[in-house]
């Protein structure tokens, strides 16, 4: 793997769910280290554009990168094998297990994944109910356990899909302080947001995505400057 190469390179990127074509040369780079947000209205994309990624949709076309590494003709578990972890949308946790076996149960995919305490001390939630069944915890609880997962593998580029949607400001709170905890540690994350004001203050750097295109890409400084724009896409 080349240090020095993005963690996440998009170039002209296509890519289809049997033949409906989603994405129509999408160029995205995520250095390492960085939050990157990639907005857009419902439709645009962005989850398929994560999935892409993951190797998780039909036909893929063009490059896509994982720090260096090309993947576009990969099956997903090598390329969760370079580091990378996905949230989906739905996080997926086993209802049956309790917390804590829900935290036992990941694969390992690299060196150096946090351990029960560790995700503990970030989680104090998940820890009071580390007994429960994964079924009974609230949306924001199982929201965290589904990061928490990922946290396990030891994967560093975290792909986040929609993780504050729906939730209380209270969780949203936590979750916010956790990926400013995440970047101090020198995590990677691209994350879906249709909740702007959630990702405004912890992105590095934004994309806009529309009609399985990015249109626009603008750094965290430049936001001000380009908030007549936002509402023109997003409506916020």
């Amino acid at each position: 793997m080349n240090a020095t190469a993005p963690a996440i390179r998009l170039q002209d990127v296509h890519s289809w769910y049997g033949e409906s074509h989603i994405m129509h040369g999408v160029n995205i780079d995520v250095m390492p280290g960085e939050v990157v947000s990639l907005l857009g209205r419902n439709g645009a994309g962005r989850t398929t554009t994560l999935r892409a990624i993951m190797g998780l949709t039909g036909k893929r076309t063009g490059s896509i990168q994982v720090n260096g590494v090309e993947t576009v003709r990969m099956a997903p578990h090598q390329i969760a094998r370079l580091g990378l972890g996905y949230c989906p949308e739905e996080r997926a946790i086993m209802t049956s297990l309790t917390c804590q076996e829900n935290l036992m149960l990941p694969p390992k995919v690299a060196e150096g994944g946090m351990s029960v305490e560790e995700i503990y001390d970030m989680f104090p939630n998940l820890k009071a109910r580390k007994n429960s069944p994964g079924g009974r915890l609230s949306g924001g609880e199982q929201q965290m356990l589904a990061v928490a997962r990922i946290l396990r593998t030891g994967a560093k580029t975290l792909l986040l899909d929609e993780i504050s949607e729906g939730l209380a400001p209270v969780i949203v709170q936590a979750l916010a302080r956790m990926i400013r905890e995440l970047r101090s540690r020198g995590f990677t994350v691209l994350m879906v947001e249709q909740n702007f004001r959630f990702a405004a203050p912890l992105a590095d750097r934004f994309y806009i995505m529309e009609r399985g295109l990015i249109v626009r890409e603008f750094s965290s400084a430049e936001l001000q400057d380009n908030m007549d724009m936002l509402h023109e896409y997003l409506g916020v």
